[in-house]
Parts: structure tokens; C-alpha cells; sequence
């Protein structure tokens, strides 16, 4: 199922298979903490996102450069 969130002003496409209010509200609440907190690596693929893949409590960051693309931890 693809669906859309609203990150730094952004739509971004999100790829999940079970949809879960939860998921996605967990998912908008890691990326903002991570672009407070988070290194320069996650913070270069957050710059240039373009779309999340969700398998289980997983998220696959998809970034324009391929080598930015990083997977976290939703929980």
C-alpha cells in the first residue's frame, strides 16, 4: 500500500504492507527526532529523501543518491 507524509515541507511516498496509524505516526515522529538528533550520514539521506519503505518495524530511508539510502529502527 503506498501512502503520503508530510516531512521538512516535503510529500514524501510511503511504501507499507499493513496499514497502521501507529506505524506512520511512529515513522514522522523517528525522522524528525533523527533530524534533530541524528549524525551527518542520516541527516544527508534526509536531505535528500524520497521515499519510505516500511517492513515490520523497519524503514528503508530511500535517498536520491543511492549510496545515502540508510535502514532504521522505528522502535
Amino acid at each position: 500500500m503506498r501512502t503520503m507524509i508530510l516531512f521538512q515541507n516535503k510529500p514524501i511516498p510511503v511504501y507499507i504492507t499493513e496499514s497502521n496509524k501507529k506505524t506512520l505516526d511512529k515513522l514522522a515522529l523517528t525522522l524528525n527526532r533523527k533530524w534533530e538528533t541524528g549524525k551527518n550520514a542520516l541527516k544527508n539521506c534526509l536531505r535528500s529523501l524520497i521515499s519510505v519503505e516500511i517492513v515490520g518495524s523497519e524503514a528503508t530511508l530511500h535517498a536520491i543518491n543511492e549510496k545515502d539510502t540508510l535502514t532504521i529502527s522505528l522502535y
